[in-house]
């Protein structure tokens, strides 16, 4: 299960993505600071923290370290959504309700996702019905009924 970033990991991650490449803790404090009073300590607590929780990579850059995220903001929002959709007990009737929630242009980005999804192969039967091949009424040559 997902944990859902708090108010102050989410801003620093949100950085981190945008950025798309390692950072400093320095980088991040300048940038948050243009919003809120912050120390530098306290960034470096929360993207210490970022890392053990497996959020962020790290590598030494001389006394200091630079960050990089693990995985994409967007494979973050899907495992948020995945876990939330899994906690109902009628998922065919949540995703009706979360299809009601969305907006023209969210339902738009939906369509557009089935349809690159739709590239994909679909997952292959299971090897039993595989086997049996599609019942079409016909005896097949050699077999009897």
């Amino acid at each position: 299960m997902v944990r859902q970033l708090g108010e102050l990991e989410n801003a620093i991650m949100t950085r981190v993505w945008r950025w798309n490449r390692p950072v400093t803790v320095r980088e991040v404090l300048l940038d948050l600071q243009s919003e809120r009073e912050i120390a530098y300590t306290t960034v470096m607590t929360v993207l210490d923290k970022l890392h053990r929780k497996g959020w962020l990579r790290r590598e030494r850059a001389g006394r200091a370290y630079r960050y990089e995220p693990v995985s994409s903001r967007e494979a973050y929002t899907a495992a948020l959504m995945n876990d939330a959709w899994a906690t109902s007990d009628n998922p065919a009737a949540a995703l009706v309700h979360f299809f009601g929630l969305m907006s023209p242009e969210q339902r738009e980005a939906l369509r557009d996702a089935l349809r690159v999804a739709a590239l994909f192969p679909p997952d292959p039967p299971p090897a039993d019905s595989a086997a049996a091949g599609p019942d079409t009424g016909e005896t097949a040559p050699g077999a009897t009924r």
